[in-house]
């Protein structure tokens, strides 16, 4: 149906589009050129303070892109920075003596949980460089509130509040709304904490997903917790007493406690950060942003001969190519590119996956063994490297996360959805259907699976998950029992991973490139990374050429034929998989 839906929008814009948006392009271009030709490259003071940027997005990769400006669909991912050029601005910038000191305002803070900590690590090893960091806010997030803890000052708006109440997940069920539909859904899976697909069956969720949901926000809530008792000087008992209590309900409260330095509006913060800089007047301040002040000190040696790889796995775990996710058929393109490259020496391999498909990542899993034959591979682990995440992970030479990574989830499930009824009940559609053979119409979605049919299901499943654990035993150097206790489904922290083997130490992208050089003999590289992310003129360049062919469709009925067939090709199946039970989001 959505191939069928692209055509007929095809019938209207397909031949216009291409004419359209061709004119706006070369306006694009136009523009584009002269914006880059009149804008210098920023130059950093003699001296200066560093001003972190935290209103644009950090994500896992960088988007360099001359034409990024002109993207006439909207959208700001070609705005977002990447975590690595991130931490290695606050880096180079400890090392810099006309860097004086750090200020960062975190009151829109917008990273994800493990980038958030890895940022942390950066700023305590600026201030190990014996320069100040000044943080302040409006009002804080608990995330930005633990981040702002790496400071030696932090300041907030007398008006704001910094409230600490916790950490929390919450999950929705949906099956009184689909047996109101007539929908049902039937879930096959192994691992008793495998609860992807569990809020379709149940009106509440099970007491081993409760258990584990709760293991992992303990977790993280306490890796937190001990960061900012170090950092403030407040145990951690009471901060979990003024949790509990609610007792930070105003700024004034925050700094009675110790938890900022000071209340003050910016033109008094901008008095404060003047006089830590050894002027008098705020235009002798002199800042620059750590986006100016990464690109004017960015320098790529090419005559190093010497590379690291970082690959970046960051989305869902599919079949077939994607720009988007990871998808099987773009992913061994991009790992065998890099095992046939003699000059790459190690790489990291950056997980950030809830995972997907089970036939894709043993697909990507058959690539990277063939990888680690000729290099070393370190994987660094992201906000999550879960289910499909960890199964690509599971057996590199070693395994890097951070405390807050979502891990583990070792389990695989399937799951069949039967709508007959709600078609029959609420649009007076009855479906038929002709077959060769009894089961022929097995996943159809216009009838529930039979015993017979689930134990088939069921057996499939088996074997995936016992192919699961034995290549997480190989990997991990554990028993294949020993890994059957930990997985089952149960997703774990970063920091429980390191406790039970499923990860060797904890650490960021930083510390994974360190483990590659190490690992690889190498003294001096250079970082390269894949995919390459597609310039904003080639994703358009794609939809004029997405349009053309809509239109020739439309005119060529054997060709709409063929499209139609390869959309029931491509959506009809049994299709397992190694997926998280939910994406992560914090109630602030």
């Amino acid at each position: 149906m959505k191939n069928f839906l692209k055509i007929i929008a095809g019938t209207f814009i397909g031949s216009l589009l291409a004419m359209v948006l061709g004119f706006f392009i070369l306006l694009g271009v136009i523009g584009s050129m002269a914006t880059l030709s009149s804008s210098a490259k920023p130059v950093v003071p003699k001296s200066a303070v560093l001003s972190l940027n935290f209103g644009t997005k950090i994500t896992e990769q960088s988007v360099d892109d001359p034409f990024a400006m002109f993207n006439p669909f909207g959208g700001t991912d070609s705005k977002a920075q990447g975590l690595l050029n991130f931490i290695e601005t606050i880096d180079k910038a400890a090392s810099d003596k006309a860097i004086k000191f750090i200020y960062m305002n975190v009151t829109n803070l917008n990273a994800g949980i493990s980038h958030i900590e890895e940022i942390r690590s950066a700023l305590v090893r600026f201030r190990e460089s014996g320069k100040p960091i000044i943080a302040y806010a409006d009002n804080f997030s608990q995330p930005a509130y633990y981040l702002a803890t790496a400071a030696d000052k932090i300041y907030m708006n007398p008006g704001g509040m910094a409230p600490l109440t916790g950490l929390s997940i919450s999950s929705l069920f949906f099956k009184d709304l689909l047996d109101k539909a007539g929908l049902e859904v039937q879930l096959i899976r192994h691992g008793k904490f495998k609860a992807a697909a569990e809020q379709f069956i149940s009106n509440k969720m099970s007491s081993e997903n409760r258990e584990q949901i709760q293991s992992y926000i303990d977790a993280v809530w306490n890796t937190w917790v001990e960061d900012i008792s170090a950092s403030r000087g407040i145990t951690p008992e009471r901060i979990n007493q003024m949790a509990d209590n609610l007792e930070l309900h105003s700024a004034t409260k925050a700094l009675e406690e110790n938890l900022v330095d000071g209340l003050m509006y910016k033109d008094k913060l901008v008095d404060t950060l003047a006089k830590l800089f050894g002027v008098e007047n705020e235009k002798d301040l002199k800042m620059i942003s750590s986006t100016n002040y990464s690109k004017a000190t960015q320098k790529v040696n090419f005559k190093e001969k010497n590379k690291i790889a970082i690959i970046y796995a960051d989305g869902e775990i599919i079949m077939g190519k994607s720009d988007e996710n990871i998808a099987s058929d773009s992913f061994i393109e991009h790992i065998s590119k890099v095992r046939k490259d003699s000059s790459i020496k190690a790489v990291v391999f950056r997980v950030n996956s809830p995972g997907g498909s089970a036939q894709s990542s043993d697909i990507i899993d058959r690539e990277l063994a063939l990888l680690r034959e000729k290099k070393p591979v370190i994987i660094s682990m992201g906000d999550y490297a879960a289910s499909g995440g960890y199964w690509i992970a599971a057996k590199a030479d070693k395994i890097i996360t951070n405390n807050t990574t979502l891990t583990g989830s070792i389990g695989v499930f399937s799951m069949a959805l039967n709508v007959q009824k709600g078609l029959k009940q609420h649009l007076h559609i009855n479906a038929e259907t002709v077959t060769t053979n009894r089961y022929s119409d097995i996943m159809s979605g216009y009838r529930s699976l039979e015993n017979k049919e689930i134990e088939f299901i069921q057996a499939a499943i088996e074997e995936i998950y016992t192919d699961f654990i034995n290549l997480v035993a190989e990997g991990r150097e554990m028993t294949p029992e020993k890994v059957d206790e930990i997985a089952q489904g149960r997703i774990w922290s970063g920091l429980d991973a390191i406790k039970i083997g499923l990860a060797d130490e904890r650490g960021g992208l930083k510390e994974a490139l360190n483990a590659a050089a190490s690992a690889s003999g190498v003294e001096s590289y250079r970082i390269v990374e894949y995919p390459v992310k597609k310039k904003q003129l080639d994703k358009i360049m794609e939809m004029i050429s997405d349009g053309a062919y809509a239109a020739k469709a439309v005119s060529n009925p054997e060709m709409l034929m063929e499209n139609a067939y390869m959309y029931l090709k491509n959506e009809s199946g049994i299709k397992h998989f190694a997926r998280l039970p939910f994406n992560l989001t914090f109630q602030n």
